[in-house]
């Protein structure tokens, strides 16, 4: 009851938020939060948007297989948000984009632009479905209600603050979503240093000194957790995860102006490092807590915070600021998602950026085909179907590097790097992914090296080369008509 009266609480607060913020709400506003949004709290929301409710469990648990070289991958980061901050945000802002990838149709013509638009559509879809659902068990599990009404409410709480301010609106309830969110990891971190009778100090201590704390691998080239394949693998998956995607982009387009924006991208980027070392210290303490109270640790690292967290063994408290915490790390990347889709829809399918009823129509749909993709999840209840999913979405955004790097990367009427033959892009952008996953079967059967985070740069590789050869075939045909 009181975990029930807590998230009825700040659900109040989001609504209110919402109220304030879609006074006089437009597409503009909808869209791109007409362009008057406070840096300071983009990227502040930023930082909760980027972590979603699976995320707020499964990195604690990642120190049981790979201690925390994660953080070899949150290094790479910051790098990828320099990079974003000053090639990427610079060329939205000087052509004044409502979606980014308006700038493919700029740059490499129609096809190229509906191809970018199609593959974001499908990639943000089923990741965010993907990841909500696995949210949504969880509290099914802690409040003991059926899975479809579960899905469905939430679904609808979060169009109904969302529908008619959008990413206006989004900027502020993320706020208050990512402060929650750190509140309860705080909290959870102090509750658990309480149990093992650890101060400040004497914690950090404990969590250096223990095995699991090893965050750089330098000797191994194989292993995924090579500290130069995850660094180089931080920087591209935030180039395309973030620069390339319309989610996670829209919000920074609100900004009153390429300065602020690049000051919000920027810290929220260095703000990931101590972000996430705070996720895996307080994996390395609850697998202290286990071997104090002789707990076995579980099979999966998912399960780890959960073990402790949402069963009551850390007390009521824990469960409340645990279910709290994952409510509003989930809110904060559905929402933030759902209006990207609804972006990218109304304006990049449909081309009609002005037109309020059809955003309203879409906006509704789009929760619609979410909820249905959720319970469609639900129905096979596979984690092997859901691991899938997760990789599809890997795949599909290295076109959308591909594309990008191409389009920024040549130059448009040079003779020596002219534009593709468009009508050609599609098939160039379904193509590598399929050739991507045949390399990496192919690496990992008869050499044994196993692909990590780096296909994704393989991936874009591809499209960039496939790109590349058809430009030079269309330069021939130019010549040869000539």
């Amino acid at each position: 009851m009181i975990a029930i009266l807590v998230i009825f609480g700040y659900l109040g607060l989001i609504f209110l938020i919402s109220r304030v913020t879609a006074r006089r709400s437009s597409n503009e506003a909808f869209f791109r939060g007409e362009r008057r949004s406070p840096w300071y709290m983009v990227a502040w929301g930023m930082i909760g948007a980027s972590i979603s409710g699976v995320t707020f469990v499964s990195v604690p648990g990642m120190v049981l297989w790979q201690d925390m070289t994660y953080m070899q991958t949150c290094l790479g980061f910051i790098l990828g948000y320099l990079a974003v901050a000053f090639v990427l945000l610079p060329v939205y802002y000087r052509l004044n984009l409502t979606t980014i990838y308006s700038f493919l149709g700029q740059r490499l013509g129609r096809d190229a632009y509906k191809t970018g638009a199609a593959f974001f559509l499908l990639s943000k879809m089923t990741g965010a479905a993907a990841r909500f659902y696995v949210v949504c068990l969880i509290v099914r599990q802690m409040l003991g209600v059926p899975f479809a009404p579960t899905v469905v409410a939430m679904v609808a709480l979060i169009w109904l603050y969302t529908r008619r301010g959008g990413i206006k609106t989004l900027v502020w309830t993320d706020g208050l979503q990512t402060a929650c969110m750190f509140g309860a990891l705080a909290l959870i971190i102090y509750k658990v240093m309480g149990e093992l009778d650890l101060s400040v100090g004497e914690a950090v201590r404990a969590i250096a000194a223990d095995s699991h704390s090893r965050m750089f691998v330098w000797d191994d080239w194989v292993s995924r957790q090579n500290c130069w394949k995850q660094f180089l693998s931080g920087v591209f998956i935030v180039i395309v995860m973030t620069g390339l995607d319309q989610d996670m982009m829209q919000k920074n387009l609100t900004c009153r102006n390429l300065r602020d924006a690049q000051k919000d991208m920027c810290s929220y980027g260095l703000a990931f490092v101590p972000a996430n070392l705070l996720f895996l210290s307080l994996g390395i303490l609850l697998t202290m807590l286990a071997a104090k109270q002789g707990v076995p640790l579980p099979s999966s690292g998912d399960e780890l915070l959960p073990m402790f967290a949402a069963t009551g063994a850390l007390g009521q408290g824990v469960v409340v600021l645990f279910l709290l915490g994952m409510v509003a790390a989930s809110f904060s990347s559905a929402d933030s998602a759902l209006t990207a889709l609804t972006t990218s829809y109304c304006v990049d399918i449909r081309e009609r950026p002005d037109d309020e009823t059809l955003r309203r129509r879409v906006h509704i749909g789009m929760a619609v085909v979410f909820t249905v993709v959720i319970l469609l999840f639900g129905m096979v209840n596979s984690t092997s179907v859901i691991d899938a999913i997760y990789v599809m979405c890997g795949y599909t955004y290295g076109p959308l590097l591909g594309l990008f790097a191409f389009a920024l990367l040549t130059r448009k009427n040079n003779t020596q790097h002219p534009t593709p033959n468009t009508r050609l892009v599609p098939y160039i952008a379904v193509a590598s992914p399929i050739i991507c996953l045949m390399i990496d079967n192919a690496t990992r059967h008869f050499l044994g090296y196993q692909f990590g985070y780096e296909l994704l740069m393989l991936n874009g590789l591809l499209t960039f080369v496939g790109l590349w050869m058809i430009s030079q075939k269309n330069q021939s045909i130019s010549s040869s008509a000539s």
